[in-house]
């Protein structure tokens, strides 16, 4: 599966839990930066792991 982030094709890591969205499944480079924001939880994804390393 690819990230959710528009015009991102890496493969998503990441399941993001957006409190005030919905879930999303992104990039290890987008969880990076959108985990930052206030009561966002970064969950990865250990069959991914592979990913998470960029």
């Amino acid at each position: 599966m690819e990230c959710s982030e528009s015009h991102c094709e890496r493969p998503a890591a990441v399941e993001l839990h957006i409190p005030w969205d919905e879930n999303r499944l992104v990039c290890a480079a987008h969880a990076r930066v959108l985990g930052r924001q206030d009561g966002v939880v970064a969950d990865p994804n250990p069959d991914r792991a592979e990913d998470l390393l960029g």
